[in-house]
């Protein structure tokens, strides 16, 4: 029977998988939240659901995509976007801002108690101290982003998300107002009394100061969303023009002191509210279905996409993905003390399912984005973990140890971790920077050079497997030892390959933007830095200056390397690659190299006993 064990560990993949692509359902009699989340909005310079912008705001706000109520219920991201744009009072009371910083609790005189899981926070809590907060932003925002204390970071992201919150809630329906579609149509009934009476006003002459006082206030928050609203939901009227003719409400709104007309999306808009408000389903879902009809009716070929966006974030696949790698790196652990064959195999083909479900993800969001697999930070991650995992499948099959399955779980894992993190900062499918828009250099110079990456880690990750089998286990016999030596041979090999190839295409590229084809920018010496330290360990081995542990530390050391070139080169925030920079994991890349040089000093201090009295001679 255990031969079934393989098969049947990945139709059980297979099944986890598939229970991640069902639609989700909403109760019967509720309001259709999902189908809200659908709609489209503008918004980046691109056309997106409004569940995406649900996801990533989360994100930015919280780490996380759901929010929890103080009775324990959790709200989905559409329906927390629902109360955001149509309910802003019940929105103010959900605990979603972030708030770690104690002297940043300590400014808004909140304690860690009063938050959820102690740090998230409402707003409703925060709005006291918004005077200080601003005040201290204020301070904090002409110092250069590398110079600020941890203080001043958390203070202006604190104010940013508060600052697109607020644009949020103006983004459909006039703040403020209990019940907006009442208002608005007594705005359109009375508007020609009103201009009349603001007219009159003007003049100096007798004048009803009620309406002019009601018009010219509606006035002031139709103007106040005109200016400040983060989504654009209004479509325009031919199908045929770009993207720039969405509108958001505020100016359709402005628009009717002119027409005498109200917007039809902006009065659906304002029903929609009354309709969310009340719970009243029969009209919400009306009143939604009819706005899916008519939009679609207009700009279908523009809404595939938009369609495809919706699911594909709620299936959620990289997430998945970290669930199949982990167990794909157990069993290939557990097969190193039974059943090698059985659990051996069954760990590949996890691998192999997680490897085609990053697959599905990444091809996904090039058909999404229109351009190749790396555009940003966030996509690097993804793509990185990606080329590891593939070849470690390509190892995997040529030495069938669960080697090389153990080590593509964990940077699998890994990589997706880190993706999830540089997800915080916003939309991941963003509009690209003028100086990457080039779909031939991103194909050619930031493909490769990526793929160099990851045959770098992956030499380094198989090089600390070696390290820690040798000094903590029995396992590393001979034929284990130079299996995993061959395999960070060959890779480092492909690596340094790939690495010199896209060096020399990035610079050809520099040639065309910027006139000259090296200057020595951080991120230029990053990459050359790789190339030559791969030159190095392949002129080590070629010259057997080291043995098998020296060969080996080295490899740990790429990691740092390439670390430094992917990662630390974006945390100065200077040169003409400043444009990735970034100071979220500063500390993550800290302990990541100290954790590679703890390896390295355990591979080459000459105290540690390797506990394998059959390890190669070279090893000794």
């Amino acid at each position: 029977m255990k031969k079934f064990i393989p098969l049947l560990v990945l139709l059980l993949g297979l099944l986890y998988i598939g229970s991640t692509l069902r639609p989700a359902k909403v109760p019967a009699g509720s309001p259709d939240h999902v189908a809200f989340g659908r709609l489209p909005v503008l918004v980046g310079g691109r056309i997106k659901p409004i569940d995406t912008v649900a996801r990533t705001t989360l994100l930015q706000f919280q780490g996380r995509q759901t929010v929890r109520l103080a009775d324990g219920t959790k709200l989905s991201p559409s329906q927390w976007i629902a109360d955001v744009l149509l309910n802003e009072k019940k929105a103010n009371s959900h605990q979603v801002f972030e708030i770690v910083h104690p002297d940043l609790l300590a400014l808004l005189k909140l304690q860690d108690t009063d938050g959820a899981g102690k740090k998230r926070f409402s707003y409703d809590q925060l709005t006291p101290g918004l005077e200080e907060l601003e005040r201290q932003a204020a301070i904090a925002q002409p110092i250069e982003a590398q110079r600020r204390t941890t203080f001043q970071r958390a203070v202006i992201t604190l104010r940013d998300n508060i600052g697109l919150y607020v644009r949020l809630q103006a983004s459909f329906v006039p703040p403020d107002l209990d019940a907006p579609l009442d208002v608005l149509r007594e705005f359109q009934d009375n508007l020609s009394t009103g201009i009349a009476a603001v007219r009159l006003r003007q003049q100096g002459q007798p004048h009803n100061e009620e309406a002019a006082k009601r018009i010219m206030e509606l006035a002031s928050r139709f103007d106040f969303m005109a200016k400040n609203a983060y989504l654009m939901p209004i479509p325009p009227d031919d199908s045929e023009k770009d993207d720039t003719a969405w509108r958001k409400t505020g100016q359709a709104l402005l628009e009717t002191f002119q027409t005498g007309n109200i917007e039809a999306h902006a009065f659906s808009y304002a029903g929609l509210a009354y309709a969310w408000r009340g719970q009243k389903a029969d009209e919400f879902n009306t009143i939604v279905n009819l706005l899916q009809k008519e939009i679609d009716q207009r700009f279908s070929k523009q809404l595939v996409k938009v369609n495809a966006e919706q699911r594909f974030k709620h299936a959620a696949p990289f997430y998945s993905g970290m669930v199949v790698f982990v167990a794909s790196l157990l069993l290939a652990v557990f097969s190193w003390l039974r059943w090698p064959d059985v659990l051996g195999k069954s760990a590949f083909n996890l691998l192999a399912l997680g490897f085609v479900l990053m697959s599905a993800g990444i091809l996904t969001r090039m058909w999404l984005e229109g351009r190749p697999p790396v555009t940003n930070l966030y996509s690097s991650a993804l793509f990185v973990a990606w080329g590891s995992v593939g070849l470690c499948l390509v190892l995997e099959k040529i030495h069938p140890r669960g080697l090389a399955s153990a080590v593509g779980g964990i940077i699998g894992f890994s990589g997706l971790i880190i993706a999830h993190h540089l997800s915080l900062s916003g939309d991941t499918l963003e509009m690209m920077r003028a100086v990457l828009d080039s779909n031939f250099w991103l194909a050619t110079h930031v493909v490769i050079i990526t793929i160099g990456y990851s045959a770098t880690y992956l030499a380094g990750f198989l090089a600390a497997l070696y390290i820690l089998r040798g000094a903590f286990t029995r396992g590393l016999d001979a034929d284990t030892g130079g299996a995993i030596e061959r395999m960070v041979y060959g890779v480092i090999c492909f690596g340094t390959l790939f690495s010199l190839v896209g060096t020399i295409l990035g610079g050809i590229w520099a040639d065309q933007s910027w006139g000259r084809f090296w200057g020595w920018d951080p991120k230029e010496n990053g990459a050359l830095i790789i190339v030559l330290w791969n030159a190095l360990i392949l002129h080590v081995r070629w010259g057997k200056l080291a043995g098998i542990r020296g060969f080996m530390a080295l490899a740990v050391f790429g990691n740092i390397v390439t670390s430094w070139s992917w990662f630390g080169t974006n945390l100065l925030g200077v040169g003409l690659h400043s444009y990735g920079f970034t100071d979220r994991g500063f500390w993550a890349l800290v302990f990541f190299a100290a954790s590679q040089l703890l390896l390295i000093g355990l591979a080459t201090l000459p105290g540690v006993r390797w506990r394998s009295g059959s390890a190669p001679a070279t090893a000794r």
